[in-house]
């Protein structure tokens, strides 16, 4: 059978840009590690902004914004939050520039910055800053606050969306009188960004702790939602962490509480990012191309006529103009159904594989013939071929289609849920033995998913001697899954001691 990408699923990773490129989601800018996101990439991540933005909201946060530019002095206030960062960090040292005398340019040596700015990595320490001029009183917390923004780290091996050197984000920011209302925000928030990849993206993912080697700097706990693509990789989809009073000491997020007495301020940040984009793809593409869940595709249904530069070509548009209004009446999921009428000047064939790769949910063809039948020729892109391998075109009556358009939307988006949920349960299996857990990870073995094992939280040298013998086979610790029960029972397969939980083991993007 032949398919609409050039390459296939075996070869992953050049499969991977291949549903980037052909999906027409991104290209690269010409600074190295920077991407220019196109039309249907951006589109997609406006849906999943509008979603989360309005779960985001419902929480009792608001929206603002704080500078790109960051006093390094800020940073060295937290040298474990410095140190986590340092290697990435990209710094801005001087504000104009001269001619050099050879026809090109050099930064002005009389220009130099008195303190170097840091590029917006994270905004714990800015918008730290700002909660110590904020908080004056137990009467001003909690604050809760949420940005939407970019944000640059030099990463060394890029990888558009999945690892870029800027990227498009939310970071959530919150202050709170205790300890006990700053964990139950820190869990709150993953339990949103579980819903929301669920809900939303159709991306089941496992919600659990980070062990502590794993933590974002200088926190006290992270918390992470995993999902599994389909070459049996993890991606860490978003993360929400408890800082404690750690970021409060450097930045003296101090208040007075109801005694009279000064207290510093818990903390917690949290955030999800364009990377959720790149996890869209690798969990719901296909050797034709993406596949968008309908919740965040940006046209959910796409009308192309078949013209054929014949006196019937005007009715037929007209056909399809008042089709796209009868579908955009429809709801689906809350909201108007989005529906586009494909008029650009090209082959009919060629418009509908364009739409294929770039994963639209309902591709509708219409030529004279459905026309005169009151019909439409419905493609569905998540089953797009019949048994035989043919292309599943079914023709349907134009009234029934548009009375069951937000119940098929709907069947599509559960679908791709399901058939990735069972791929995530597949994927994951108790493993007991070290000797085990190197053979699932063997070179020779294709896919191996995420191994299940016993846990005892070594800390210090204990666990940086099993962190070292996991790099060895590439592996790391993803999470604990929340919501275990009980005692393990298996003793620990690093250490030998009692289990204190069990964590997910894998190679992750």
């Amino acid at each position: 059978m032949k398919h609409a990408l050039p390459v296939s699923r075996d070869d992953f990773a050049a499969w991977y840009q291949s549903v980037i490129t052909e999906a027409d989601m991104a290209e690269e800018s010409g600074v190295r590690g920077c991407m220019v996101i196109r039309p249907w990439g951006y589109g997609m991540w406006e849906r999943m902004q509008r979603l989360l933005d309005d779960r985001i909201k419902a929480t009792g946060h608001e929206n603002c914004y704080f500078p790109l530019f960051i006093p390094l002095s800020y940073f060295e206030k937290e040298a474990e939050h410095v140190e986590g960062f340092a290697k990435e960090m990209a710094v801005v040292t001087h504000h104009r520039l001269i001619a050099d005398g050879k026809g090109g340019l050099t930064p002005d040596p009389e220009a130099k910055l008195e303190e170097p700015l840091v590029v917006r990595p994270t905004s714990e320490t800015v918008i730290g800053t700002a909660f110590a001029r904020w908080v004056q009183s137990w009467r001003d917390l909690p604050v809760l606050i949420n940005q939407w923004a970019n944000v640059v780290r030099w990463e060394m091996r890029t990888r558009m969306f999945l690892r870029t050197a800027e990227f498009l984000w939310q970071e959530g920011h919150t202050a709170h009188a205790t300890a006990e209302e700053a964990r139950e925000e820190t869990l709150r928030m993953l339990e949103e960004y579980r819903a929301f990849a669920e809900d939303c993206l159709a991306l089941p993912v496992i919600a659990g702790e980070k062990p502590e080697n794993e933590r974002f700097p200088g926190a006290v706990a992270t918390f992470s939602i995993e999902a599994m693509m389909q070459d049996g990789k993890a991606l860490q989809a978003g993360t929400s962490h408890f800082l404690g009073t750690n970021f409060a000491h450097a930045q003296n997020i101090r208040f007075q509480n109801a005694e009279g007495q000064l207290e510093y301020a818990n903390t917690t940040s949290w955030g999800v990012s364009t990377r959720m984009i790149g996890g869209v793809i690798m969990v719901h593409g296909d050797d034709d191309g993406l596949r968008a869940p309908p919740r965040i595709a940006p046209w959910q249904v796409v009308i192309v006529p078949m013209l054929r530069d014949a006196p019937e070509d005007e009715t037929i548009v007209i056909y399809c103009k008042a089709l796209q209004k009868e579908l955009a009446a429809q709801s689906a999921f809350g909201e108007p159904v989005r529906a586009l009428l494909d008029l650009k000047p090209a082959k009919a064939a060629t418009k509908r594989w364009g739409w294929v790769k770039k994963g639209a949910p309902l591709i509708l063809e219409v030529g004279g013939r459905d026309m005169a039948g009151g019909n439409v020729s419905v493609i569905r892109r998540d089953r797009l071929y019949r048994a035989d391998g043919k292309l599943d075109s079914a023709v349907v009556a134009k009234d029934d289609f548009v009375a069951g358009v937000a119940e098929t939307l709907a069947e599509i988006q559960q679908g791709l849920f399901d058939e990735a949920k069972a791929r995530l349960t597949a994927g994951i299996r108790p493993v007991n033995e070290w000797n085990d857990l190197a053979a699932m990870f063997a070179e020779a073995v294709e896919k191996p998913g995420w191994a299940d094992v016993a846990w005892s939280r070594p800390t210090g040298a204990a666990l940086d001697a099993v962190v070292e013998r996991l790099k060895a086979l590439k592996l790391t610790i993803r999470n604990a899954p929340l919501g275990q029960t009980g005692h393990p029972g298996d003793p620990c397969i690093f250490t030998g001691e009692p289990a204190m939980e069990r964590v997910l083991i894998g190679r992750a993007y």
